[in-house]
């Protein structure tokens, strides 16, 4: 009998396999845990502006492999593109059975019209200055990667992690401004466009909320990432549900095995449909 917990719809975005920010053993560890009908990989899956050969561990292989395995077993996957991966873009409108590439796409779930893309489209950064877009890009991934130092060195004198570049976006009044505005403007075309739920990632800041647009009301998602948040969109039983991967410590030798990690607990928030 399988302990995969069974679901109607799951969201991943920003991944961003091949950086050393990547939660990709978590990422492996969660896939293992759960048995979707439809998968939807929103974006920013492979880093391919800072992807290189001399760094992609297994366990970024593995995530690759999970997701194959999935489609093998018949789970609808839905690659959606974004800034990170868009040489994939070209793709567009690829199908192969199960597995389609596209830059959007459009669904409706028990009578609601949602829309998921990954939101890059509407990052005003992205359409005017790629290259700071870029730049900002290498920028986070050493900010990760001293951030894990210094939580490593916390751990071990017994205090608390704490976040670099949630602190930055918290104490930063641009940063924060700038999440309001892409939430305000994508919530405004969806609804202008009559959907009533729409999906984005991109801003590595997962949440469920409904939200004023131009007269109307609008759920707007975000899946978060696979960097900093650790967490997915999940829709079952009539409901969308934010999940948050449990934080574990994982040694440099688990890193290179090929066994499969404890799932660990997780924290759910479920938002009831409306």
């Amino acid at each position: 009998m399988s302990d995969k917990r069974p679901l109607d719809i799951v969201v991943i975005s920003d991944v961003h396999l091949g950086i050393y920010g990547c939660h990709a053993k978590e990422l492996v560890n969660y896939l293992d845990s759960i048995d979707p009908r439809i998968l939807i990989l929103n974006g920013d899956i492979i880093d391919i502006w800072q992807f290189s050969k001399r760094f992609f561990p297994k366990s970024h292989t593995k995530v690759i492999r999970r997701i194959l395995k999935m489609i093998g077993k018949g789970t609808e996957v839905y690659y959606l593109t974004g800034n990170h991966d868009e040489a994939l873009r070209k793709y567009a409108g690829f199908n192969l059975s199960n597995f389609v590439i596209d830059n959007k796409l459009i669904l409706d779930v028990d009578g609601k019209r949602h829309w998921f893309f990954h939101g890059d489209v509407y990052d005003v950064t992205m359409k005017n200055s790629k290259w700071l877009a870029k730049l900002g890009g290498k920028g986070y991934d050493i900010l990760i990667i001293l951030n894990r130092l210094v939580n490593h060195l916390l751990e071990r004198m017994g205090r608390e992690k704490m976040s670099f570049s949630k602190k930055v976006k918290d104490s930063v009044k641009q940063a924060v401004k700038f999440i309001s505005d892409f939430e305000q403007t994508v919530a405004d075309i969806a609804a202008d466009k009559e959907f009533d739920v729409v999906c984005c990632g991109h801003i590595h800041q997962p949440i469920i909320k409904e939200m004023a647009a131009n007269g109307k009301t609008v759920t707007y998602l975000n899946s978060g990432d696979w960097v900093e948040n650790l967490t997915s969109l999940e829709y079952n039983q009539g409901a969308w549900t934010l999940y948050q991967h449990a934080d574990k410590k994982v040694t440099a030798t688990e890193e290179e095995e090929e066994g499969i990690l404890d799932w660990g607990a997780a924290r759910v928030i479920t938002f009831p449909a409306s």
